[in-house]
């Protein structure tokens, strides 16, 4: 498809939402429409999805592509994509089984294991609030300490508790579940963390790798939104045949989930160089701290062209579906 004929493209940018990602949605969702507009796009409209009447709104705009520019529940979890799918209105990003795959920890590790990729040991509570003393020791007896409590079905770090005594387990169980019914405990895997973008549908590839240097016990909420030089170094400091496996099985998980447009996952690579995924994002941050515009920019891709692929990604799913 030439630029002219993407930029003729009508497009609204899906924003906001309920989740505890909202304002972070909403800087992404103004970066976007910013970033399409400098593209060459004529008509981008930003909509905040918490206006009841955005329904109306996408019904009366006629628009050839909704931008998906929202995290967490509702908008990352196959939600506002099934919205969109009875609509007929084609989207960036990943469908709606892909999106539900990729928000429930626990589902996604099936994946991961199904597809040869290292995953940390761990322990789902699907009734968080009745467990048992004698289940908590067997818990830390498992796992070790440290280790990870984090909701199941929840983003960008929100509810999540690193736990270095048996005396917090009982509190970071109950922070969790707040945030979703079942609780996710993880071992702590100590090493570099690095996480791998990827784009495209498939045939999908690796962007450069990023190693996250936070200064913190894990890359929490606030961490993630602190300006990128404190936090990313690119390409990752790691021996080429670590970043090489990395990148593989990056690919091999947004493939195995079924991701489309892009994807970002999450590693920590151990002391004898493996890359263990802890997670998959399938609408990674769109701001200019996020982590998968970042590695663009260093792969030469500015951000209004990478805003440009991603609508080219969802038109060509769109389209191969309709031919399929």
């Amino acid at each position: 498809m030439s630029i002219t004929n993407i930029t003729s493209k009508r497009v609204c940018v899906l924003a906001g939402g309920w989740s505890d990602e909202r304002e972070v949605s909403l800087m992404s969702g103004k970066e976007v429409a910013k970033a399409l507009k400098e593209a060459g796009f004529k008509v981008v409209d930003l909509i905040d999805i918490q206006d009841m009447g955005f329904v109306n709104v996408l019904v009366k705009g006629g628009y050839d592509v909704a931008f998906v520019a929202m995290h967490g529940r509702f908008g990352e979890d196959g939600c506002i994509q099934g919205l969109l799918e009875v609509m007929h209105i084609p989207y960036t990003f990943s469908g709606v089984l892909a999106s539900s795959v990729a928000m429930e920890k626990d589902i996604t590790k099936h994946v991961y294991r199904r597809a040869n990729i290292p995953v940390a040991k761990d322990v789902v509570l699907e009734d968080p609030k009745n467990v048992t003393e004698t289940e908590l020791d067997e818990i830390v007896e498992a796992l070790g300490l440290p280790l990870f409590v984090k909701p199941v079905a929840n983003g960008s770090s929100f509810g999540v508790t690193l736990v270095k005594s048996r005396d917090e387990l009982s509190a970071a169980i109950e922070r969790a579940s707040q945030e979703d019914g079942h609780v996710l405990i993880e071992e702590s895997i100590t090493g570099d963390e690095i996480t791998v973008p990827v784009i495209g549908n498939k045939p999908a590839r690796a962007l450069l790798p990023i190693e996250v240097v936070t200064g913190a016990d894990f890359y929490d909420e606030r961490v993630k939104y602190e300006p990128t030089e404190l936090h990313h170094v690119i390409p990752a400091r790691l021996d080429q045949d670590v970043l090489d496996r990395a990148c593989e099985y990056a690919v091999r998980a947004h493939e195995a989930i079924g991701c489309k447009g892009c994807s970002r996952s999450d590693f920590i690579v151990t002391a004898d160089g493996t890359p263990v995924i802890l997670e998959t994002n399938t609408i990674p941050g769109m701001t200019s701290a996020s982590l998968l515009p970042d590695s663009a920019r260093h792969a030469g891709i500015s951000f209004p062209e990478l805003c440009t692929k991603f609508v080219e990604l969802a038109l060509e799913d769109a389209e191969g579906r309709i031919r399929g």
